[in-house]
């Protein structure tokens, strides 16, 4: 009964083949648009997971992105160091240094997991591609290499337009301000330097003449000094 009630189509023979080749003639007038890569960049999407960026200040060597990688293709080492009490009276208090950091990009399967799981926004995506070696062993980055690429991670959307700032962006414009006022003052600090030793190295020019009483070696008084008045004896003889 339902076999019945079903719409018979007619087909007619050979339609599908005139359909891929309609497909085909629409493809061939169109023009071929080529990338002139890399002299013109691909234009890639905001969130494209190119490689992993590391922003060292907010990692706590937790670990935790190390043991969820499925892979296991992120190394940590780090030291414990004694932290002075933040206030007298204070207990010392120990805290994980972190000394290396490292993705081996070449067992990386780009899953995203240690993003996801890093509970301090230590590790976020970046649309940086262009990072191919000619030797594998050369895939393995390092924590500055990784630093470097999060410069280029892009700014996360606002989700309202009267937000407040991420933290993200506040602490790596901080960060990015400290290292400016250390190199300024750094700079300033050797044109001070090199004035002083400019002025030690240059020679102090001779004096022109030195006084005597109220006369000076040339016979002209002095006229920061009053002259004395003459005696009127002196002018009747």
């Amino acid at each position: 009964m339902a076999e019945s009630l079903r719409p018979t189509r007619s087909r007619i023979p050979g339609s599908g083949l005139a359909k891929g080749l309609a497909v085909t003639l629409r493809t061939m007038t169109k023009k071929t648009v080529t990338a002139q890569y890399p002299d013109a960049q691909p234009e890639l999407p905001p969130r494209s997971r190119g490689v992993i960026g590391l922003f060292e200040e907010n990692c706590t060597v937790c670990m935790l992105c190390a043991r969820e990688c499925p892979d296991w293709c992120i190394y940590i080492d780090s030291h414990k160091e004694t932290v002075p009490p933040a206030a007298p009276g204070g207990r010392e208090r120990s805290r994980n240094v972190l000394d290396r950091f490292a993705i081996d990009f070449s067992l990386c399967m780009y899953c995203g997991i240690c993003i996801e799981v890093c509970p301090f926004d230590a590790l976020f995506w970046s649309p940086e591609f262009e990072y191919a070696e000619t030797d594998i062993h050369e895939l393995t980055h390092e924590r500055d290499k990784l630093r470097e690429w999060m410069w280029t991670v892009p700014a996360p959307p606002a989700l309202d337009p009267g937000a407040e700032e991420p933290k993200e962006l506040a602490a790596a414009r901080k960060t990015a301000d400290k290292l400016a006022a250390e190199a300024a003052t750094a700079v300033e600090a050797a044109e001070l330097e090199a004035q002083a030793a400019e002025q030690a190295a240059r020679p102090e020019p001779p004096a022109t003449g030195s006084t005597t009483g109220t006369t000076t070696t040339t016979g002209m008084p002095d006229p920061s000094k009053p002259s004395k008045p003459s005696d009127p004896q002196d002018g009747a003889s």
